[in-house]
């Protein structure tokens, strides 16, 4: 592509997550370093959100997700794409196409794996062509995930000569409010995979997004409430590990099997010792487990979507997001037995306050910091950006990356 006239647009700028990162941005760039602009289908709504955020100088483009001519049009001004527009299995599939053909690189926070599968079956080898990039899961789920395996598995190699054969990752600590976006997507893959046996299937594989030929065929840990010695504590199922270790897998692969062909990596929430503990975690396990029953049910689901859960555009206020934080612990092993240890944290809530931050800089790396020479293609955060995303994180979205004693 030529004559761009910006870095990155913002396209879904006016959704919950979508305001919030245009206001980061509006700080963050406020130097010029970054040339960006606004996106989505109401030219109202941008214009109420240009006001209220104080955009001085930032440009507005008006483009729908089912219009094809307009996605061009918008994807011919920029070199980076950011979308907030979910849930991403129905109106996601367009802009991925037209990025993939005309070059343009993307990034978004979806964490719909059976979208992710489809994008990549229809579009790898365009974006290939082209030479575009595009990124899934730059948000919650699944940068710190796909980050913190990526640096604990660099630290193991300096220290150790080899690579963890296995990971676990601990949910210690997390607060925040959920948000009707993410659970608009929940809904719409648990409505898929009702009526489809096929992606039922697709969905119980780890590796459903690693690419073709993978050649991966050990048997995952499947997490439920239990006590964990190495942690001393006991342990309930984690919401996002299906999406995070799918996306760490893919990492795995992409990166020539890096961490072995036997790679087993788990994720889980700690939920304290004792027989408090174990209330707490088989709070969480039931709790998660009849969410799931309920959202298939077509009843339950109606009850809960219209009475019960947060809808789309409602989320965590702005105290909520200030007051969020998270701390994910992982430990690492290696084929001869040592291990290491690594910390995440994030300074805001996970799901919003974080990821608005998280995404903003995904875009700014794919936009600024990478050798064009890298060819296009379907990524994971760690294998396109890894390093120069981690300290762009550290230095401006609050994040921590730091070894602990094991």
């Amino acid at each position: 592509m030529t004559d761009q006239t910006f870095d990155i647009i913002v396209y879904g700028a006016t959704s919950f997550v979508g305001q919030i990162m245009t206001r980061y941005m509006q700080a963050q760039f406020a130097d010029g370093s970054i040339r960006w602009a606004i996106a989505g289908r109401s030219k109202s709504k941008l214009e109420t959100l240009s006001r209220q955020a104080g955009l001085t100088g930032i440009e507005m483009l008006v483009a729908d997700a089912g219009d094809e001519a307009a996605l061009k049009a918008m994807c011919a001004r920029a070199r980076v794409i950011v979308s907030t527009v979910g849930p991403y299995a129905l109106y996601g599939d367009t802009l991925v196409r037209v990025c993939a053909e005309t070059g343009t690189h993307y990034c978004d926070l979806t964490g719909e794996a059976q979208w992710i599968r489809r994008m990549q079956d229809r579009h790898e080898d365009a974006a290939r062509q082209s030479g575009a990039w595009i990124v899934h899961c730059c948000g919650f789920d699944s940068i710190p995930s796909d980050l913190g395996v990526h640096f604990l598995q660099q630290q193991a190699a300096k220290r150790f000569g080899q690579t963890c054969n296995r990971i676990n990752m601990r949910v210690v600590k997390i607060k925040g409010g959920a948000s009707g976006g993410t659970i608009a997507s929940m809904i719409n893959m648990v409505k898929e995979a009702s009526g489809d046996a096929e992606l039922r299937a697709q969905l119980k594989d780890p590796y459903s997004i690693c690419p073709p030929g993978h050649g991966f065929t050990a048997r995952q840990p499947d997490v439920q409430m239990a006590y964990d010695e190495e942690y001393g504590s006991w342990i309930a199922p984690f919401i996002m590990a299906a999406i995070n270790a799918r996306v760490v897998h893919r990492s795995n692969a992409l990166s020539h099997n890096s961490y072995g062909d036997g790679f087993l990596y788990e994720e889980a929430m700690v939920s304290g010792e004792g027989a408090s503990g174990k209330r707490a975690a088989r709070a969480i396990s039931w709790g998660m487990t009849g969410a799931m029953i309920g959202l298939a049910l077509p009843p339950t689901r109606w009850l809960l979507e219209n009475h019960v859960l947060p809808r789309p555009g409602e989320g965590p206020s702005e105290k909520q997001q200030r007051e969020g934080e998270y701390d994910l612990v992982f430990l690492g092993t290696t084929p001869r037995g040592d291990k290491i240890r690594c910390r995440v944290t994030g300074d805001r809530d996970p799901g919003y306050g974080s990821t608005a931050k998280m995404l903003a800089q995904a875009a700014a790396c794919l936009a600024r910091d990478l050798p064009g020479t890298t060819p296009g293609g379907f990524w994971t955060p760690a294998t396109l950006m890894g390093d120069k995303l981690i300290g762009r994180l550290e230095a401006h979205a609050g994040l921590s990356f730091e070894l602990v004693p094991a």
